[in-house]
């Protein structure tokens, strides 16, 4: 096993406590217990200091135990499969179930043991079944907050997250190369752009790709952005739209002199802005400003550009 020496989060990769297998699979500790004693499901590891642990099989097998449960299957039906027969049944249910819950349990399982291959495998069969704004929207979105939480509990580690961050930012290139050629008629033109100490961007990432895919052209700058840099390269810019948001806590930022700033500097440009920080920030906005409450909202606005009146995408063969 391999420590991680923080102040903050002492784990050790590759093992988990009861309460790590509680938050990760929902599985109440006493539950688990319980099961144990009365159906042998697992058969917990033991520190030297006699302290219980789970590894990575016994959280695979877990979570898909934990799946099977959630859909109608008795803990005592369970016990009598193997474990090769869970994952099965597992996988079948991930192929006839519309339920998005199994699909994030697996993108957990895959996460915890750092398995790419199978990670990769689930994203594209989600793409293939549902789309990939689908897939973002039920179960990449979720996951990822699910994610959040395992991480604010201390169940995961920054690693965990890195891992499956690139992952999906990866498919978001790709999938944004494949709208080149896409032009909408009229077409609009975007500026995308995170602020200082932004570091989350996959949510501008996902962005990108859904105004690309209806034909619009886009300025994509990125994360940690200097406002002064900002006006000085696109000061003369008229982008038709400013999409900028902010997720984590931005303590140096004033968010009222921040939407000041592009309104002010983009009277012409309708500013939309996103993220927790400013849905939820107690702000007087300009004309040109308003809130996108959330990435259906934003998906919606889209679709409804692209809706208008002698509205078309072309491709450029």
């Amino acid at each position: 096993m391999f420590k991680i020496s923080n102040p903050y989060l002492e784990k050790t990769l590759g093992t988990f406590s009861i309460k790590d297998i509680e938050a990760i699979t929902g599985i109440k500790s006493h539950t688990l217990r319980i099961w144990e004693q009365r159906y042998g499901i697992i058969i917990p590891k033991r520190s030297e200091t006699n302290i219980r642990y789970y590894d990575d099989n016994d959280l695979k097998t877990l979570l898909n135990i934990s799946v099977l449960n959630d859909n109608g299957y008795k803990i005592s039906e369970i016990a009598k499969m193997s474990k090769d027969a869970i994952a099965e049944k597992v996988v079948h249910l991930g192929q006839h179930c519309t339920e998005f819950k199994i699909h994030i349990r697996s993108f957990v399982s895959a996460m915890m043991s750092f398995d790419e291959t199978g990670f990769h495998k689930l994203l594209n069969t989600y793409i293939l079944q549902y789309g990939i704004e689908e897939t973002f929207l039920h179960i990449v979105f979720p996951f990822l907050t699910e994610v959040g939480l395992l991480w604010q509990v201390g169940t995961i580690l920054p690693s965990h997250e890195h891992f499956v961050s690139n992952i999906i930012k990866q498919k978001l290139y790709v999938a944004i190369d494949g709208q080149v050629g896409k032009l909408a008629n009229p077409r609009k033109k975007f500026l995308l752009f995170l602020p200082e100490s932004e570091k989350h961007s996959l949510g501008l990432l996902f962005a990108n790709y859904v105004i690309r895919s209806r034909g619009h052209e886009v300025l994509y700058l990125g994360q940690e952005v200097p406002l002064v840099d900002l006006k000085d390269a696109f000061g003369k810019e008229n982008p038709h739209y400013i999409l900028t948001m902010m997720t984590a806590a931005q303590p140096d930022i004033d968010k009222q002199a921040f939407v000041d700033f592009l309104s002010a500097n983009w009277p012409n440009s309708q500013i939309l802005l996103t993220g927790w920080q400013l849905v939820n920030a107690e702000m007087v906005l300009g004309e040109n400003a308003r809130k996108i409450n959330s990435i259906s909202e934003f998906i919606d606005f889209l679709n409804h550009l692209s809706q208008g009146p002698g509205s078309k995408i072309n491709s450029i063969a």
